[in-house]
């Protein structure tokens, strides 16, 4: 491993002497030392200790080697709000927020909302930071990454409705209920897709980016379970691929889901698309 750092740089050197870009050299001094972007300048004569030094010179040596900042940091900002993260979860995207803002204009007020695949919670529990009156839900089969979502809905839902969380496999340890809203960010990578040994999606765990076949897999089990779950009315709402948005229309439209549609996040990518059940089901 490299040293490019040592006891004899103050903050101010380590910034010049980084390998990194400017921004991510910050945000790691800020980590290790635990510094303000404030303290940055103006304590920027301060040296680190031999502690602080060698974490950052490991920290910056594994950001070479492509480990995303976010594990690195344990954190990632989502819809405002600061998130822990580590390998067991996929880091949280700003597309996602699409995902987020349409389940919060067609949840009705004291409703209910299920996000399924819930990963590190950050779907959730924005749902839940903005909107006390919902009763939230949400579920994964990975008890790696419940054990995330927990802390984060812990940190972040103080004084507020907890969410109940479901270790399951879909709908199949979910307990028999109505939801008006159900959301999904599932696995819609298709198998060998040259991405995921790209960028930050090789340290991300593969099962939460791929279904291992077309993309599709999830959507045709989320898609078939829920007018199971689904209130009269409720509708289903899903993130997908940028090519995916005619694919998972077609599921819906399949199923007897009414008002089928897609909506383009900021880049004009068709980001979510879902449909409203208007079949049988609980009012």
């Amino acid at each position: 491993m490299n040293k490019w750092f040592s006891v004899d740089d103050n903050i101010a050197t380590c910034q010049q002497k980084s390998p990194l870009d400017a921004l991510e050299t910050r945000m790691l001094l800020s980590h290790v030392g635990g510094l303000s972007r404030v303290q940055l300048i103006t304590q920027s004569d301060r040296h680190l200790s031999n502690e602080h030094i060698d974490e950052l010179n490991k920290l910056v040596q594994k950001r070479l080697d492509g480990e995303p900042l976010a594990y690195l940091l344990g954190e990632r900002e989502f819809f405002g709000l600061s998130f822990k993260v580590s390998p067991a979860v996929l880091i949280p995207r700003p597309d996602t927020e699409l995902l987020v803002e349409l389940a919060l204009q067609h949840t009705p007020h004291n409703a209910s909302l299920l996000d399924m695949g819930t990963g590190s919670g950050a779907i959730a529990v924005s749902i839940a930071v903005q909107r006390d009156d919902l009763q939230v839900c949400a579920c994964d089969i990975s008890t790696a990454a419940l054990e995330i979502a927990q802390i984060n809905a812990d940190k972040l839902l103080v004084n507020r409705h907890p969410i109940t969380f479901f270790e399951s496999d879909w709908y199949q340890q979910i307990p028999q209920q109505f939801f008006h809203t159900i959301v999904s960010n599932p696995p819609y990578i298709v198998k060998d897709d040259e991405h995921l040994n790209q960028g930050d999606l090789r340290f991300e765990p593969i099962n939460a980016l791929t279904d291992h076949a077309d993309g599709l897999s999830a959507y045709r089990q989320i898609i078939a379970g829920a007018p199971s779950y689904l209130a009269r009315g409720g509708w289903l709402l899903m993130e997908h691929g940028y090519h995916q948005s005619q694919d998972v229309q077609t599921l819906l439209r399949a199923h007897g889901f009414s008002e089928v549609q897609s909506w383009q996040d900021l880049a004009g990518i068709w980001r979510v698309s879902g449909g409203q059940w208007v079949g049988d089901g609980h009012q």
